[in-house]
């Protein structure tokens, strides 16, 4: 990933390239994930098997989220804060512009894979 984000990172404007880093699944997986699942031996039939079909995952500076199926909550994997003081963090990292419209806030949920 951080080799595929190289020039698409940018700590001081977490929600610029953000939609080349949001990693989807939608009934057909990600070239990143194959990439890696690859490199480590997993095969494309035991990805499906551990992955829901419908997966999104945004990989935002200082923040990682997810959300399973195309109506679901969209929840916090990992968040820590800015280096910087007086960052633009939270501000509008592709995550919160997708919640602009919402009128209830999402549950956090913490996804793990045993």
């Amino acid at each position: 990933l951080a080799e595929h984000y190289k020039h698409h990172w940018f700590p001081e404007k977490p929600f610029k390239g953000s939609g080349y880093r949001c990693i989807r699944i939608n009934h057909k997986m990600d070239p990143i994930i194959s990439k890696a699942a690859s490199h480590i031996g997993l095969s494309l039939s035991q990805l499906y098997q551990l992955l829901p079909s419908e997966l999104t995952l945004w990989v935002d500076p200082y923040e990682v989220s997810y959300r399973i199926g195309e109506d679901g909550s969209i929840c916090v994997l990992y968040e820590a804060t800015a280096t910087k003081p007086g960052s633009s963090y939270g501000a509008l990292t592709c995550k919160n512009q997708l919640m602009l419209g919402r009128t209830s806030p999402s549950k956090n949920y913490i996804m793990t894979v045993s």
